[in-house]
């Protein structure tokens, strides 16, 4: 398999006090793993608030630096790349962030959001030519050139800001997208629109994403593979319908529990937790999740637990697997379909 992106036991740990009593904060914690250059996939990467996911977009896309390992683009580590090579990377790697309005100028049309990708990148020679790039993006994604072009900010939609944002990034003739959230802040009702143009740009265009969600309904219904993350790391890991169908971690099936069931007969207030309280105060230096675990044993506490690679399509990192073998070098990238 060539690699187009590749991140390599890339931790980033982020700093807070004085020297003399400075707090460190693991948000990413010795992840790796590879998107294919030459089959196109949706990755997905889940997890509650706190899990890393947002800091690993950011080290995916060059805005952030591990602290520890690397992020390599075609074979070459982002970090050592010159003004030149940056430039071309950033095209190729595109990102859509959560708020589609924070991308916005709201004293601009926006048709300048678009054509600002256009002229740094000089994706056209003519103006003309320009204008047919956008017709054709914006109908890509939906949209209807007459109603969205000449347009401010606030006279659009969520929904329709941000499938202005994925048409940007497909301006770009990108090979990776980098999804953070990007249907959280928009409607039900529009959630379908804009991952079905996700799909689309992948199965169509060969565009590879990585999708970063808390939503394990929608990475299950758009992604071929997914990445369970919990405090930075990597809890559970493979083809996306065995982990949800069938979740083997502990955090995994907790995380599937919670989504909510169609059944009129099942009330909330009657339901009780399944964490444990009792151990909640208690510090763990091995697995990060033993406090909420209620199959924590002694060797949870004192050693994080290895990636165990369970099926050809599946790694976890709980003792509860410790009769399959170890995945070596914690790459998950063998685990993918």
């Amino acid at each position: 398999m060539t690699e187009l992106l590749k991140v390599s036991n890339a931790s980033k740990m982020f700093y807070d006090g004085p020297i003399w009593r400075r707090q460190t904060t693991v948000a990413v914690d010795n992840i790796s793993f590879s998107i294919a250059d030459d089959r196109p996939s949706i990755t997905g990467v889940v997890g509650e608030s706190g899990s890393g996911k947002t800091t690993l977009a950011l080290l995916l896309l060059g805005y952030a630096q591990p602290s520890k390992g690397q992020v390599v683009y075609r074979g070459q580590d982002l970090a050592d790349m010159s003004k030149q090579e940056r430039f071309e990377f950033r095209r190729v790697v595109q990102p859509i962030f959560q708020d589609p309005f924070a991308a916005f100028n709201p004293f601009y049309l926006v048709d300048h959001v678009l054509q600002v990708p256009i002229k740094r990148f000089n994706l056209a020679s003519t103006e003309a030519e320009a204008e047919e790039l956008i017709v054709e993006a914006l109908q890509l994604v939906g949209l209807r050139p007459a109603e969205t072009l000449g347009r401010f900010p606030h006279q659009l939609s969520g929904g329709q800001r941000q499938r202005i944002m994925v048409a940007r990034a497909l301006l770009c003739r990108p090979q990776l997208i980098i999804a953070d959230e990007p249907v959280s802040m928009v409607d039900a009702s529009l959630r379908a629109t804009i991952l079905a143009s996700l799909q689309t740009l992948n199965r169509d265009l060969g565009i590879s994403i990585v999708y970063i969600t808390h939503d394990l309904t929608t990475a299950h219904q758009v992604c071929d593979n997914i990445i369970v993350m919990y405090g930075g790391q990597v809890v559970e890991a493979g083809a996306v319908g065995r982990v949800i169908r069938d979740p083997q971690h502990p955090y995994t099936q907790l995380l599937v529990s919670s989504i909510p069931l169609m059944d009129r007969s099942q009330r909330w207030e009657n339901q009780e937790t399944t964490e444990p309280t009792e151990q909640n105060g208690r510090v763990s230096v091995g697995c990060k999740f033993a406090p909420r675990c209620p199959h924590a044993e002694d060797r949870c506490w004192t050693s994080p637990p290895p990636l165990y690679q369970t099926e050809s399509t599946r790694a976890v990192a709980c003792v509860l697997q410790d009769n399959s073998p170890v995945l070596e070098g914690h790459d998950v990238t063998s685990v993918f379909l």
